[in-house]
């Protein structure tokens, strides 16, 4: 029987009691309504997935997100990436507050991670709910977001952790413009859509004027009232949702390692939460049918 226990008031969940290799569709609703609901799901005692199992309960949440330094490239399994961090690493993935590949037109909808290496101390990852990012912004403020879309790019992040052998092509990272308030396309509410790792400038602002509030949204993001924070436990499985939730991978551990596998599962374009909409709007649970 799968059990649902709240980590904090406001984001993250652990779930017990279910195999996530052997799930049937009704356990499979159950946590699909706990991941919209929690935003960050954790599930322990776990089996070690192969590429080909985590890519299949990747699939059930939805079509595999390909990260952009795997596309065009000859890669055993498009959308699996190895999470590997040694004591030669200069630049731990993560270990900034992020929304995975916010700078896709279409960025990620669920990140689904497991660690089969662990440090013996250190390596939690933090986890921020947008949604309440949002909720406990000003109504000042709200009316100034509204309507605002700010530019994400991937080229100062990505150029630091993927380095391309000598006379591979690359065509630069993407860029796009999301807004800074998104509508979450499941569950209806608005979550604040900027990180401190991709989002560059406010469109349709001075420079000064962006800078200044992308400062402040940052440091009124990652506020700990907003905050659940999870200990690894060896081969323990993190999914969260990349549409109202924010993580930083803590590296804390050097020179210990870490060791995993990490699938993303394809966004939409992001919506625009347009000031005043009504949040009752969508009532009831929300039905995933599996991919």
């Amino acid at each position: 029987m799968i059990q649902v226990d709240p980590l904090t008031p406001v984001i993250g969940a652990e779930i017990s009691g279910a195999d996530l290799t052997a799930l049937d569709e009704n356990q499979f609703q159950q946590i699909w309504q706990a991941f919209i609901e929690h935003g960050v799901i954790f599930f322990r005692d776990q089996p070690a997935l192969s590429p080909e199992q985590h890519m299949e309960v990747a699939q059930r949440f939805g079509p595999i997100h390909v990260h952009p330094a795997a596309r065009g490239r000859d890669v055993p399994y498009p959308g699996l990436m190895k999470m590997v961090t040694t004591a030669e690493t200069r630049v731990a993935a993560g270990n900034r507050w992020h929304s995975d590949v916010s700078c896709d037109d279409e960025p990620p909808q669920a990140t689904l991670l497991q660690l089969h290496e662990i440090p013996a101390v250190g390596g939690d990852t933090l986890f921020a709910s947008m949604y309440a990012a949002y909720d406990a912004l000003s109504e000042r403020m709200k009316i100034y977001l509204d309507g605002l879309t700010a530019l994400h790019s991937g080229e100062e992040s990505f150029r630091k952790l993927f380095k391309f052998k000598p006379g591979e092509a690359h065509q630069g990272w993407p860029e796009n413009h999301h807004p800074i308030v998104r509508k979450h396309a499941d569950s209806g509410r608005p979550a604040l859509f900027v990180d401190r790792e991709f989002t560059e400038s406010i469109d349709d602002l001075p420079k000064e004027e962006g800078i200044a509030l992308l400062n402040f949204l940052f440091d009124h993001a990652e506020r700990p009232t907003f905050q659940c924070r999870f200990r690894w436990s060896t081969n323990a499985i993190a999914i969260w949702d990349n549409r109202c939730v924010q993580h930083h991978a803590m590296w804390d551990y050097w020179p210990q390692e870490r060791r995993g596998h990490r699938v993303t599962v394809r966004g939409e374009k992001p919506m625009m939460w347009q000031l005043g909409e009504d949040k009752s709007s969508k009532e009831g649970p929300v039905v995933k049918l599996s991919a």
